[in-house]
């Protein structure tokens, strides 16, 4: 049985924690590979909203079972706050959620570093969510992190110590930053009871048992493809791989077990923090974009950059992941615009190319943009595809003819029964 996979194709932000919930019911497990609490995946039912940001986004359905992969990266002062809110809402999940014992720990002077280091950047920052995530990745390739199974160690509290006096020598690099860091491992320590209290497993044996025993399996990314440690907008990306490949290192299996990759995609395009946008708006039409998006940062509550869907951009992601279904959401936000946008081509050093350049961060791009028609109405109450406005119809099968992919779902709001589907979303073997 294999793998199915499901992420972001832009920046971030494209919805998926809501995909991941509606398609729990067809899978056993749903497994996040990469990321950490810089990662925010909004729910919202029964008239109720919820930001996961480590726990997997199918821990709201009864009897699936929801595994932290050893490529995540873990806060317990965030996690211990998550679980007691999904405690409070009345989720039984005490042998639902599993955390992979390699998965690397978030200790606070991770944290500490981060705001140290970004705020030493000054105009070159590069947009960090200042969570620890990259100091903890840093660690993890330094071969000296500390990981979940370390808690079950007698000598926890010694590795501990070491990797902390390691950081505060690191610290003195810096200038001093507003941190206090005697709080902060008051707070650390007190949710690592959280943390000790889940089950954990040896996430690369669990897993692929699972596979062996039939289960069907959902791998859930975080952040964007185009946020990926080697293939994003680098050094404006994340510290992990987004991307599909990311799932054999971060949950442990072989890339012959991956199965469907399904992308998320908005209608638009958004971006939080520095780097490149080739088609950031920064004029109304963006206002508006954001404005009726409600673009602001589930984990930071930073406004995000908007602009037109960028379809090269688009064609790049889905390549390196190999997407074979695409999830198009937030297609409402754009129901008032009398004229939407898609680039589809870039002009730059001259030339005009689908193709994103090597230097995406040091040139000027100019896109070439195809203009639709708006459809200029409420989508509230359409429930088939076929019941869509002509102008909806249009604009997604363009998408189609110049992605290659077919769209097989249509967000058209944030709660679970906004959702077109165009067929049936089957786990194929």
């Amino acid at each position: 049985m294999a793998v199915d996979v499901l992420l972001g194709l832009q920046w971030g932000d494209e919805g998926k924690g809501k995909i991941v919930d509606y398609l729990a019911t067809a899978y056993d497990i749903v497994a996040r590979f990469q990321g950490g609490p810089n990662a925010g995946h909004t729910l919202k039912f029964d008239g109720k909203k919820f930001v996961l940001h480590t726990v997997p986004s199918g821990i709201f359905r009864e009897n699936i079972i929801n595994l932290i992969g050893n490529g995540v990266v873990i806060d317990p002062i965030t996690l211990a706050n998550e679980i007691e809110g999904i405690r409070n809402m009345g989720v039984n999940f005490a042998e639902r959620l599993l955390v992979a014992r390699k998965a690397h720990l978030i200790i606070p002077t991770h944290r500490y570093l981060d705001a140290a280091s970004e705020n030493a950047k000054g105009h070159e920052k590069i947009g960090s969510t200042l969570k620890g995530i990259g100091p903890t990745y840093m660690d993890k390739t330094g071969r000296n992190g500390l990981r979940v199974g370390d808690l079950e160690q007698a000598n926890f509290k010694e590795k501990y110590e070491s990797l902390k006096n390691k950081h505060l020598n690191l610290l003195r690099m810096y200038p001093e930053v507003d941190f206090d860091l005697e709080a902060e491992e008051i707070k650390w320590f007190e949710a690592i009871k959280a943390l000790k209290a889940l089950k954990k497993v040896d996430g690369e044996y669990y897993i692929n048992e699972a596979i062996t025993n039939g289960r069907q399996i959902l791998a859930e990314g975080a952040q964007g493809s185009m946020l990926d440690i080697d293939y994003g907008t680098y050094p404006y990306v994340t510290s992990s791989n987004t991307i599909t490949a990311g799932v054999c290192t971060g949950l442990g299996i072989a890339p012959a077990q991956i199965g469907e990759v399904i992308g998320i995609t908005k209608a638009y395009c958004t971006r939080v923090g520095s780097g490149p946008f080739p088609t950031e708006l920064e004029d109304e039409t963006g206002e508006l974009l954001r404005k009726e998006g409600s673009e602001f940062g589930a984990t930071t509550g930073r406004p995000r950059r908007c602009g037109w869907i960028d379809l090269p951009q688009l064609m790049y992601t889905i390549m390196l992941n190999g997407v074979s279904r695409l999830v198009v959401t937030k297609i409402d936000v754009l129901n008032n615009f009398s004229e939407i946008k898609a680039a589809t081509h870039y002009r730059y050093n001259g030339e005009t190319s689908k193709k994103l350049p090597y230097d995406i961060c040091d040139i000027d791009i100019e896109p070439v943009y195809e203009s639709f028609p708006g459809w200029q109405q409420s989508l509230d109450g359409i429930s088939t595809y076929e019941e869509l406005p002509e102008a909806v119809k249009s604009f997604l099968t363009t998408l189609e003819d110049q992605l290659k992919v077919p769209v097989t779902m249509i967000s058209t709001g944030p709660e679970r029964k906004k959702l077109i589907l165009r067929e049936v979303m089957e786990v194929m073997d």
